[in-house]
């Protein structure tokens, strides 16, 4: 009486899947990177670490969000015979 199917869970992803979005994240922060060096002045050092603090905490939420929703859709639930 017991119907109960097993499943295995594959996980498909490789790395491949993430490179764009990699690549992506880095060309944002070395542009971030070069605007903090651009604000770099006596009087605005504030300005330059505030870009950063900013890009870093906008930015990371979709880098995450991105990564896992990748992450979801490369995984599979096989039945076993």
């Amino acid at each position: 009486m017991s119907n109960i199917q097993k499943y295995k869970m594959v996980c498909t992803l490789s790395f491949g899947d993430i490179y764009g979005q990699i690549i992506a994240w880095l060309i944002v922060i070395f542009i971030t990177l070069a605007t903090t060096l651009a604000l770099w002045s006596n009087t605005r050092q504030i300005y330059a670490l505030a870009t950063v603090g900013i890009v870093l905490v906008l930015s990371l939420p979709f880098l995450l969000f991105s990564f896992v929703t990748t992450l979801f859709n490369h995984i599979e639930f096989i039945p076993e015979e």
